[in-house]
């Protein structure tokens, strides 16, 4: 199977292969010049160290990780030329000034359709403070509504969410939203393809986003071209290009599927084969999701709509009139659910602040699992602060990686964590892919968020926070089951690397974290 999907992705692989020697031709041709320059002008080395110093010391005034000031300022000093040229394509915030501005416009307009209903704030305040705090952050600092009204569905197994989704898809009546970091064109997606073309022919709106980065592997260009002649209106999110682009860095990692504007899906799975256990490259893949009905899908339909409005530059006060109706939704309330997305083009770190709300308001527990952890100083200090006030902090990792180079640096974290009382675990059945965290039995998260600086800094991202929601004591009972088929290796890590040799090589991969 993976060999035919090879074949079949053949033009796309050549694609990515030869946009990498591109990229890496033109830094070599820009420092190349401006090396020969140096030597034909001696003053010029000068004005590059001035130059270099000088950077330095603007991103150190930046409003940025300090992880990730650390390994600018080192480069750019350290090596001059190269660094400056490394921080003018990839590292400058300015470098997406325009695509910045572009979502701010589409969200000046989308964000007044998000309203808190006052009533149900006041209720989750006097319900559990603690949980109210952290739905406030999200309200009043990023603009995303706590609900309730809203029936929910936890499935510990993507599996059993991609059945669930066929099945509402069958039923579909008026539109379809599909966003997603990474789409398989055989296989599993077969039977959600031969839906979405039964549904276009009868007249329901259908939409697809996919990332280009995340999909390049498993979809040719003629790809698009299928789905519109299926009527299925089909875009990528920012294209590979050619050419040296911050934007390209940035990808979005979304997985949304909206149906008929009453029913939503979301979890750490893309449309692929292997979440669902057709094909095992890394073991059981263990991945989880959630479905939502009711009134908290308002908000992952303006996060899709964002996002369609900006690559498809469609009318969107047309489709705000046409895809956002007054539903009354005679839903029975599930507790409290709040959608949140996060986008790197803003300077909130939603992802992260939503984690860390969850550490400081623990008081007995904090469970989190990821595929890969490559925190921040900010994050280590919150989740060993926690353990230190006496908080049970646990965190599962894969046992089977995926990228061995992601999975070294993931275990270089280990020993700093453990020193400080966090347990940590390595999922040993397979790849552990999912992304989710857990309080108290109060507050849980269930979205596509890794502990990693790619999610946390420079993807676009999506969540749902809950409280109180009947499917809390479901997530919890899915982390006891993950922890006894892990081993616990919090012992073997608590001296940390017992060599030069292992500390040096631990010491390179965190720094060089916050660009993996």
């Amino acid at each position: 199977m993976r060999v035919e999907q090879k074949s079949w992705t053949k033009s796309s692989i050549i694609r990515l292969f030869f946009f990498v020697i591109l990229i890496v031709v033109q830094f070599w041709w820009i420092i190349f010049l401006i090396t020969n320059l140096e030597s034909k002008m001696p003053w010029l080395s000068t004005v590059i160290t001035f130059g270099a110093m000088l950077l330095a010391f603007t991103i150190a005034a930046r409003h940025l990780n300090s992880a990730y000031r650390m390994f600018w300022i080192m480069i750019v000093l350290s090596f001059p030329i190269v660094g400056i040229v490394l921080y003018v394509a990839m590292g400058r915030k300015n470098s997406t000034r325009r695509m910045r501005k572009e979502f701010e416009n589409i969200d000046h307009i989308l964000f007044r359709k998000m309203q808190q209903d006052p009533d149900t704030q006041k209720a989750l305040e006097a319900e559990d403070q603690r949980s109210a705090g952290a739905s406030n952050y999200l309200w009043k600092t990023c603009g995303f509504p706590v609900y309730q009204n809203t029936e929910t569905e936890f499935f510990p197994d993507a599996a059993e969410a991609f059945e669930r989704q066929l099945q509402d898809l069958q039923n579909a009546k008026h539109h379809i939203f599909m966003e997603y970091f990474a789409i398989e064109e055989q296989g599993a997606f077969d039977r959600v393809f031969q839906i979405l073309k039964e549904k276009a022919a009868n007249g329901v709106e259908v939409r697809m986003i996919y990332d280009d980065i995340g999909s390049i592997s498993f979809l040719n260009r003629k790809f698009n071209l299928k789905m519109e002649e299926a009527g299925i209106h089909c875009v990528r999110f920012n294209p590979v290009l050619p050419f040296l682009n911050i934007f390209v860095n940035n990808r979005d990692h979304r997985k949304i599927m909206v149906i008929d504007g009453e029913i939503a899906y979301t979890g750490g799975y893309n449309m692929a084969n292997e979440y669902f256990h057709i094909t095992e490259p890394y073991g059981y893949w263990k991945d989880t999701g959630v479905r939502l009905r009711g009134a908290a899908i308002h908000s992952f339909s303006l996060m899709f709509l964002e996002m369609w409005d900006l690559i498809s530059r469609s009318s969107l006060e047309t489709d705000l009139e046409k895809y956002l109706p007054a539903y009354p939704y005679n839903v029975k309330s599930d507790g409290y659910v709040q959608p949140y997305a996060d986008s790197p083009l803003d300077n909130e770190p939603t992802g992260e602040e939503v984690y860390m709300n969850m550490l400081r308001t623990a008081k007995k527990y904090a469970y989190f699992v990821t595929p890969y952890l490559l925190i921040t100083d900010e994050m280590r200090r919150e989740m060993v602060g926690a353990a230190k006030r006496g908080v049970d902090v646990r965190i599962i990792t894969p046992g089977i990686p995926d990228k061995k180079m992601v999975y070294q640096e993931t275990r270089s974290y280990y020993a700093g964590l453990v020193r400080g009382g966090v347990r940590i675990y390595e999922y040993t059945p397979g790849f552990c892919h999912a992304k989710m965290s857990i309080v108290d039995d109060r507050s849980a998260t269930v979205g596509t968020i890794n502990l990693d600086y790619r999610s946390l800094y420079l993807h676009f991202e999506d969540g749902v926070l809950f409280h109180r929601c009947s499917i809390i004591p479901e997530i919890r009972a899915d982390f006891e089951k993950m922890f006894s088929q892990s081993e616990e290796v919090t012992n073997r890590y608590s001296k940390g690397a017992q060599n030069i040799l292992q500390r040096a090589v631990r010491a390179f991969l965190r720094f060089v974290a916050p660009l993996l």
